[in-house]
């Protein structure tokens, strides 16, 4: 772990939501009203200059920290939701988990030429769900700039694969070794 000044508030639950997997749980850093708000402003500070016109979140703890983060940067929050949660034409993704596979939508219409997008999430560990949403924006023509994350789990080198495929500027305030 690093020097993020409040991920003590991280909780780690073994065998959750399957044995082998330690998941963790961010709600306790939410519900602290000085931390979550140092989530928001550390990466709105990162990528304040950046021109950032879209922030993409992924369902459903993304959502959490990218719709405050897009609202501090004066830009537009686009949902990336789970199959049959759009209600309007989408354009899908697959990729894989840690522990399975999924799948994204974005509606065709959220993202178009000229945007400049930052992704956002609230961890990220083999990059299959950032990638995927990378590729949803940069099929409506967007160009993805950055993405930032609350937690990165370093052991699992997302960083590597996903800087290995897209040329964006990687944020993370945690990193678990």
């Amino acid at each position: 772990m690093g020097d993020f000044a409040y991920e003590h508030l991280v909780k780690s639950i073994p065998d959750y939501p399957e044995p082998g997997v330690i998941f963790k749980d961010i709600t306790p850093l939410l519900a602290d009203s000085d931390g979550f708000a140092a989530v928001i402003d550390c990466i709105v500070d990162h990528f304040k200059d950046a021109g950032i016109t879209k922030v993409v979140g992924a369902e459903a703890r993304g959502f959490m920290v990218a719709a405050p983060v897009a609202y501090r940067l004066g830009a537009g929050f686009i949902p990336a939701r789970k199959p049959g949660k759009l209600p309007r034409a989408t354009y899908n993704e697959q990729y894989d988990l840690e522990y399975g596979t999924s799948e994204l939508q974005i509606h065709v219409d959220a993202l178009s030429e000229g945007d400049v997008v930052l992704l956002v999430d609230d961890l990220v560990a083999t990059g299959g769900t950032a990638l995927a949403q990378a590729k949803l924006a940069q099929r409506m023509g967007a160009r993805v700039v950055g993405m930032a994350f609350l937690m990165e789990l370093a052991f699992l080198h997302p960083r590597e694969i996903i800087t290995r495929e897209l040329d964006i500027e990687f944020f993370s305030l945690i990193q678990v070794d």
